[in-house]
């Protein structure tokens, strides 16, 4: 007999329940969500005003800010209104809204760092072919396949998620709407829905992963032959993509693909990730 769907509204239990410790983390990221969109903002404006910034590379970076004023948007927000609430309520489709996005969003960002890692090295490698490689046309065709590969991967996300019935309970042990806190909530199992949404989860992380290692190891590799000057110029181009990488994945990854619940102090650090700016 196929269950009700009784629930409609859920109950998140918020990163602490403290109400001391609540107002300093009020007070600790609600400027860094504000300087995250902030700056994020900036750079934006930056590249689209800038005649000197016309480059593939900061064609990205433009699209790689507002992408993570997005993401940080889809969690941040409520979740620093909720640090002064005593109930942190949100409806049911509030919640698989919330999922929508942040999955869309955070895939969107990981293929972006990809297609600049691939910028990167065919920039160094290929440095002849460079404006041939990377025309404006190609650029707006890499940009267009991330958001799709972002709504393809948050759509097969949420259609296995919607027919799932829930009739309590309602509360949601996390600081924001997710898969697997709230499949614990479904009245039936959730064995084949899991295995789905872990598979797709762990390809997004997996695969772009497997890329961009590759993509510095030929860069690395190409740069064994040429001068210090030279290496310190590539390198230098290169560090500030790699800071973003192991900032934004290793959290990201480890908490989507993870089979157990993120550690206390692993919220933390996912929370400071999502509300703060990537460059």
């Amino acid at each position: 007999m196929a269950s009700t769907n009784n629930v409609t509204e859920l109950i998140i239990t918020g990163l602490f329940q403290d109400p001391e410790v609540q107002r300093v983390c009020f007070v600790l990221f609600l400027p860094v969500y504000l300087a995250t969109v902030v700056g994020n903002g900036l750079i934006i404006v930056t590249v689209s005003v800038s005649k000197s910034l016309c480059s593939p590379m900061y064609f990205f970076l433009g699209y790689l800010s507002l992408v993570e004023i997005c993401y940080s948007s889809t969690v941040v927000p409520k979740f620093i209104t909720d640090l002064l609430a005593k109930v942190k309520p949100i409806s049911l489709k509030g919640c698989l809204t919330q999922i929508f996005f942040f999955h869309f969003f955070g895939v969107t960002e990981i293929l972006l760092l990809v297609v600049m890692a691939y910028d990167r090295y065919v920039a160094i490698c290929k440095p002849l072919h460079y404006m041939n490689t990377m025309s404006r046309q190609v650029c707006h065709m890499l940009v267009a396949g991330s958001w799709l590969g972002g709504f393809i991967h948050s759509i097969i996300q949420v259609l296995v998620t919607v027919p799932l019935p829930f009739c309590g309970p309602n509360v949601i042990d996390n600081y924001f709407c997710d898969l697997q806190p709230l499949f614990k909530l479904a009245c039936i199992d959730t064995f084949v829905e899991g295995i789905v949404v872990l598979t797709n989860s762990g390809l997004i992380s997996v695969l772009p992963l497997i890329i961009l290692v590759s993509s510095y190891v030929i860069i690395l590799s190409s740069l064994r032959n040429c001068s210090a000057e030279e290496r310190r110029k590539a390198l230098s181009t290169c560090a500030s993509h790699i800071t973003v990488v192991i900032l934004f994945l290793d959290p990201s990854s480890s908490f989507i693909c993870g089979p157990r619940p993120p550690s206390l102090w692993t919220n933390w650090w996912l929370c400071f990730i999502r509300s703060s700016p990537p460059c």
